[in-house]
């Protein structure tokens, strides 16, 4: 298949607003690819070249994309800098430059998605001396055989700017219109994904047996989607919904997903990053263990030895460094609490009730750095309130209820788990939300370049983000400074394609951070758009910062349903 083919399709797509078309539209393209194909166009229309637990990143800024764009088109680095301060969109630079180059190649041919897909990749593992000049003359010629429509989307890949709008869900569901013309299949395909975390991967087995995906099997080093709790107000509300239940400590650490095979071992975030190199620790403590195969599942929390007790979060995080990981370990020893049991032995133990893999779990982690937090069996509200208390007297963030007869429910957020945390249904309750923009600092915040954030959260029916709360006060000196170095290099010239929004920041980023926001109430705003009905939207009523969470990606923030029930809740 041709790539012009795929960037008309990107063209059409960038002009719609309704999932609904852009399904159709993605549909089409994937009922005509091979198995491939639909592999590798799953991943570019993601933005990726492989999933990102493999680590694979371009590696290339706008400056050497500059210098790519005027060595393909025979301008001057001086006329492309300023076309770009005009239009401010390199992809819309490299399409119009390309369009009348100066400079014609001796050699070009037409661009296959297989021959992009595979520049691409040479482009992403350029590494070592001289890379960055590898990776320019790699993209430049692309360019030399790239009609312009093309240049504007390969250019636009290669910075992450793709700014289609469009995300997994969407992808699925063109993938099953591609088959039935519908979404019949879409379960079917969730269940896959949802096993493997692997788009591209999905895309080939569908394409090849397309009514197969309910087979699809858990393999070693491909995470799995980590469910996800709903949350209550009350111990009277768990109990109303779940009746008996294991009630587990909910610890503030960071929740790791453990594989083993043999000698090796593989550790990823909660985002799904492959996060081993950070963790010799708990890579050894690991391979000692007598199973062969294993995937299991806890929050690990850095302990102090001196003191006795467990660091907070932002000390923990500590251990999330690239570099002195030695020295980390040595200044910040893990505890891992396993929680959950998802593979052993060459068998799926998702599909097991949760009291079965707790009691399997209570077999294999007796002892050690890796342990089993405690789990209590309860059937009242007034049993459950004193495990709460115990979990706050201890300084834990809570409580997690958890359904006794439940499988593990990957990617999917169900009452199968209930958290209940030392906010809620209180005067003070804290949302996750995704930083979309910042603006500039004003008065005594001037010399910082920072006088607060534009945040977000998400709404998993549109598969759009909406905005919620300018955030303007929680921040220290140190921590305005850093927003504003670390933010400013994310700048972009427009509002992420998948956010919906009325009010304005000084600047848009990049949609990559998450931070934590407490609150007073949530009231309805007709400048926000979070679930906007009748001109108004849902907004937070005197936000301000907690902290920023290293360990969670975009879509695992607060979503619009779970604000629109909490502000019933508040409501009565």
């Amino acid at each position: 298949m041709l790539f012009h083919k795929l960037a008309k399709v990107f063209e059409k797509v960038e002009s719609k607003s309704g999932r609904l078309e852009m399904t159709g539209l993605l549909g089409e393209l994937f009922r005509e690819a091979s198995p491939e194909e639909a592999e590798r166009i799953a991943y570019i229309v993601e933005g990726e070249l492989l999933p990102p637990y493999m680590g694979v990143d371009m590696g290339m800024g706008e400056k050497f994309v500059l210098q790519a764009i005027a060595d393909g088109s025979g301008y001057s680095r001086k006329e492309v800098d300023k076309e770009f301060a005009s239009l401010g969109d390199l992809g819309l630079v490299a399409e119009k430059l390309l369009s009348g180059k100066r400079q014609q190649s001796l050699h070009s041919e037409q661009l296959t998605i297989a021959y992009v897909y595979s520049a691409l990749m040479r482009i992403a593992k350029a590494s070592g001396h001289g890379s960055q000049d590898e990776k320019i003359k790699r993209l430049v010629e692309l360019y030399h055989s790239a009609k312009p429509l093309e240049a504007k989307y390969i250019t636009r890949f290669v910075l992450g700017q793709l700014r289609l709008g469009v995300g997994g869900p969407t992808i699925l569901d063109a993938l099953s219109f591609s088959e039935k013309g519908d979404k019949s299949l879409r379960e079917d395909l969730d269940h896959a994904y949802n096993l493997c975390s692997d788009i591209g991967f999905v895309a080939r087995r569908f394409k090849e047996h397309p009514h197969r995906m309910r087979e699809f099997r858990i393999e070693v080093f491909k995470p799995i989607m980590p469910a996800l709790a709903e949350r209550l107000a009350s111990p009277e509300e768990v109990v109303k919904k779940l009746g008996r239940c294991g009630v587990e400590q909910k610890y503030d650490g960071f929740r790791m997903m453990v594989h083993k095979k043999g000698g090796r071992v593989e550790i990823f975030s909660r985002r799904l990053e492959r996060i081993t190199p950070s963790f010799p620790d708990v890579v050894g403590e690991v391979e000692k263990l007598k199973a062969d195969e294993i995937i299991f599942e806890g929050e690990a929390l850095a302990f102090n030895e001196k003191e006795g007790r467990f660091y907070s979060f932002q000390e923990t995080m500590h251990r999330r460094r690239k570099y002195g990981v030695e020295e980390a370990s040595g200044k910040y020893p893990l505890h891992v609490y396993v929680f959950d049991l998802h593979y052993l032995g060459g068998k799926d133990w998702t599909g097991r009730t949760y009291l079965e893999r707790r009691k399997e779990l209570e077999r294999i982690f007796p002892r050690g750095n890796l342990k089993l937090g405690e789990m209590k069996v309860v059937d009242s509200a007034a049993e459950l309130q004193k495990l709460f208390d115990k979990a706050l007297e201890m300084r834990l963030e809570g409580i997690i209820a958890k359904d006794l007869d439940a499988p593990y429910t990957a990617g999917k957020r169900k009452f199968a788990w209930i958290k209940l945390k030392k906010s809620y249904g209180k005067s003070v309750d804290t949302v996750d939300a995704l930083i979309v923009g910042y603006y500039r600092g004003k008065g005594a915040r001037a010399e910082f370049g920072f006088g607060g954030l534009l945040v977000a959260v998400y709404n998993e029916k549109k598969e759009r983000f909406e905005t919620i709360a300018k955030v303007g006060s929680g921040f220290t000196e140190e921590e305005m400074g850093k927003f504003a170095e670390e933010l400013g290099k994310m700048r972009a010239k427009n509002a992420p394609a998948d956010l919906d929004y009325r009010m304005e920041p000084d600047f848009w980023v990049k949609p990559k951070t998450v931070v934590e926001i407490a609150y007073d109430n949530i009231t309805k705003s007709p400048v926000h758009t979070c679930g906007e009905e009748e001109g108004k939207g849902f907004a937070l009523r005197f936000p301000r910062l907690v902290r920023v969470r290293d360990d969670k990606g975009p879509y695992d923030v607060t979503t619009v349903k779970e604000i629109r029930d909490m502000y019933r809740e508040e409501a009565g």
